[in-house]
Order: C-alpha cells, then structure tokens, then sequence
C-alpha cells in the first residue's frame, strides 16, 4: 500500500495527515480554516486521494502557521508514500477551468525542490483565509516533496475561483504523476533515481 501517516508537532502547531494514494476510501479535513478546508477536499477528490488532515494551529496570531505546516506534512506524506518511485509517471499536468478562470499545475516528482507560482490573488482574505499564504502552501508541498511545481492562473478574475483552480489542478496533476505505469522499468530517468 502506498500510504503514510506523519504528524508534526511544534510551538506553533500540531498536525496529522494521513495520506492513501490508491484508496480514495475516506476524506475527512480539519484545519480550523473553513477555506482551507474546502481547497484540500478538492484537491484531494480530484486527485483521488484518501486524506485525513487534523490540525490545530495558533489561529489567534493568524492562519500562516497552520496553513505552511499543513503543506510540509503533506509533501513529506506524498515522499513517504512514494518510496523509490519506481515505475510512476513522474509527470504531470492538468488545467482546470472555473467559470472565467483557468488555472494549470505542472508537476515533476524530480526529487529537486522548485516553485514558480504565478497568480494575482486581489482580494486578501476569503473568510479567515489569507490569500497569500496560497503561495506558502505550494511552497512548503514542493519543498518538503522535493518536487518541481509550476502554478498560474492564466486568465480569471475571482479569487476564490482562482486559487479554486488551482488546487484542483493540483489534485489532478498529482494524480497522473503518481500514477503506476508498468511499461517503465525502474524509474523514469536516465539517471536511475528521481
């Protein structure tokens, strides 16, 4: 089974996530940020991912904490889940439309930490969620996976569409990245590790 279970504690947080990548059995976020929440459903149905997100952050200083540490728990789950990565795509990119948005996710489980994150995120907080720390997210996934990760809105005007987008073309990016593809022999580089 291609799963994993980390929680990370700190003076700042306490968060578990438990990941499956094959068994989009159970669902089930808790974050404290109602958006947040809503972001990582998505992702995690599009990607057909089982995701189970507890955690419990000084939301009374703001959501930063919460919100980057729920990304560097959710990239380690997706390395340890992993493993060696042999015969997965290692590939993957999708874009998702979200009424006048369109957002697109490039992803390379390369085992080399970069983001490029394009997107103008106008209005600064829906709910108790502040927009910028979408950026924060990516970055801690990408970093703490050892991934390339490429996200931009193209087009759109709505935020809340917009970062929408964006996590469900990361759902579905990672989706066909993961994905077992038995032609590839070992993993997918000349270099005979990713």
């Amino acid at each position: 089974m291609r799963s994993a279970t980390i929680t990370r504690k700190t003076a700042e947080t306490q968060i578990t996530v438990k990941l499956d990548l094959d068994q989009q059995n159970k669902i089930d976020i808790n974050t404290g940020i109602g958006f947040f929440d809503h972001m990582l459903n998505l992702f995690a149905k599009h990607g057909r991912f089982g995701l189970t997100v507890k955690a419990h952050g000084d939301l009374e200083v703001d959501p930063h904490h919460t919100v980057e540490d729920t990304g560097i728990v959710l990239g380690e789950c997706f390395k340890q889940a992993l493993g060696d990565k042999k015969q997965i795509e290692r590939y993957g990119t999708a874009f998702v439309p979200m009424d006048e948005t369109l957002g697109r996710v490039c992803v390379d489980l390369s085992g080399r930490a970069y983001l490029v994150f394009q997107a103008e995120l106008t209005n600064p907080r829906l709910g108790s969620f502040e927009t910028e720390t979408t950026e924060d997210f990516f970055q801690a996934f990408a970093f703490s996976n050892q991934m390339n990760l490429h996200a931009t809105i193209l087009y759109g005007r709505n935020t809340h569409h917009k970062i929408e987008s964006l996590f469900k073309a990361l759902g579905r990016a990672m989706r066909t990245a993961v994905t077992i593809n038995p032609e590839i022999k070992g993993v997918n580089s000349t270099k005979g590790v990713i």
